[in-house]
């Protein structure tokens, strides 16, 4: 799972999750995040949006690492789609409907999990990589048990997140934009946030830098015109529900 794909001689990695298919969203990232060594995605790259060739192509172009999310599986015709909302499961419709077969080359050549050295890459939680949500000291503790490494990078909640464990104590991180967070080889869950849905009231684009020599994470947020993105997803025919959600953050 994984193996040299991760041994880099790098130490600032881009760490997105969940672009769902939101090209302009991306690509504000990428333009944000200026010259780094790596790219890492956590999964859901696909479902919702508009543009999800134009997402892949550009990850692709990128060379960017990362894992199968739940949305990716369903894209993908895996039974996934079969838990959704109905207005996921019509954007997931569609976005099987539209992916060419590259797209779907790429996306069905990611793994659930990802594991190489200290780090563990997954789109849920490292005891379920595809559908558990980690959103309470309960669920980490658990997964910060079970998972094989020091550090796990996760995304699906949408939420920006981190949790800690020093000495046997959970300390849970809600960042903000430009928040950094020294690690000092504690055993951590981190979430950078979603670049195409974020669901924590801010409708800008997350992302997170992680510095690998230094062992911290910064997280950070970008504007970019959310219009045209909504427009895209009008004249696919995409839930008014999912083109509305944008401009508010939830």
């Amino acid at each position: 799972m994984g193996g040299p794909l991760l041994r880099w001689r790098t130490m600032r990695i881009a760490v997105i999750s969940d672009v769902h298919a939101n090209l302009g969203a991306l690509n504000a990232i990428i333009e944000a995040a200026g010259p780094v060594d790596g790219w890492w995605h956590l999964g859901d790259v696909v479902g919702y949006g508009p543009d999800p060739d134009l997402v892949v192509e550009r990850l692709a172009g990128l060379g960017a690492i990362g894992c199968l999310g739940n949305h990716d599986a369903a894209a993908l015709g895996g039974p996934e789609i079969d838990w959704f909302n109905p207005d996921a499961r019509r954007a997931m419709e569609w976005t099987r409907s539209a992916i060419s077969p590259r797209t779907r080359a790429w996306l069905g050549a990611l793994k659930p999990t990802i594991v190489d050295g200290e780090r563990t890459l997954v789109h849920g939680s490292p005891r379920d990589p595809i559908w558990e949500y980690v959103t309470s000291i309960p669920v980490a503790r658990a997964n910060l048990a079970v998972m094989p490494t020091r550090l796990g990078l996760h995304g699906h909640t949408h939420l920006p997140m981190a949790w800690l464990e020093d000495d046997g104590v959970i300390e849970v991180v809600s960042p903000s934009a430009g928040s950094v967070l020294e690690l000092r080889g504690r055993r951590a869950l981190v979430n950078p946030g979603s670049v195409g849905q974020p669901r924590d009231g801010d409708v800008r684009a997350a992302f997170m830098i992680l510095d690998t020599d230094a062992d911290l994470v910064t997280w950070h947020r970008v504007s970019y015109d959310v219009a045209p993105v909504q427009a895209a997803m009008r004249d696919a025919g995409l839930p008014a529900g999912l083109v509305a959600r944008l401009a508010v953050g939830y």
